[in-house]
């Protein structure tokens, strides 16, 4: 499972704290509706009627720096799907589309399996029971979130799921990871089969 979900960003937006909630995905129906990814574990309650989102989206939107406003929260053929205030239309929709969707958050309302990015930075990463590098930052993306760990003179990058980072242990200091072959070092090149390596003479070659 994704923990893109429940990364809290801090110092986001003018020093607030903020938590991605969601992404919207695409344009459902004529009348503004929007798919939503969610990240969050408790859609209903965050997306009520009158709740305010900020929208990450690039510069050149017509979005850009503004918040929008949940008109309506519905499931509809097993998907989420939100309408907000001065989306009527699909086109206004349209315009939303990969938009995602930060709200305000306290310090002490943390969703489960969810952490402020100032607590991942400076924790170690350990990989059977070595240190083998420190969290250093973290990358927000809309498909997952990065851990970015400083490893010797390289800074590498971890996808923060749970398939890979199993276990993210705060008061001890350290996230345990389980990577792939080859994200922390590289693989030794595979050696050729005997019928691909440098040619012999044929012993019954003659000149």
């Amino acid at each position: 499972m994704s923990r893109t979900t429940d990364v809290v960003s801090k110092d986001r937006n003018q020093g607030k704290n903020q938590l991605r909630v969601g992404r919207l995905v695409k344009a459902h129906g004529l009348k503004g509706g929007l798919k939503l990814e969610l990240y969050t574990d408790n859609p209903a309650g965050r997306f009520v009627t009158g709740a305010a989102f900020t929208v990450q989206v690039p510069e050149a939107s017509p979005w850009h720096g503004k918040d929008i406003t949940v008109r309506e929260y519905r499931v509809m053929n097993g998907s989420p799907v939100v309408f907000f205030e001065d989306v009527d239309d699909r086109e206004a929709a349209e315009s939303l589309v990969k938009a995602i969707l930060w709200i305000d958050q306290d310090l002490d309302e943390v969703e489960d399996d969810a952490w402020f990015d100032h607590q991942l930075v400076g924790l170690d990463v350990v990989r059977d029971d070595v240190v083998v590098g420190k969290v250093v930052r973290v990358e927000h993306f809309p498909a997952q979130d990065l851990l970015i760990v400083k490893s010797g003179e390289n800074e590498l990058m971890v996808p923060f799921v749970s398939a890979i980072v199993p276990t993210v242990d705060v008061s001890a200091g350290r996230v345990i990871v389980t990577p792939p072959p080859g994200l922390f070092e590289e693989l030794p090149e595979a050696e050729l089969p005997a019928d691909e390596s440098t040619p012999t003479a044929d012993p019954e070659a003659t000149e």
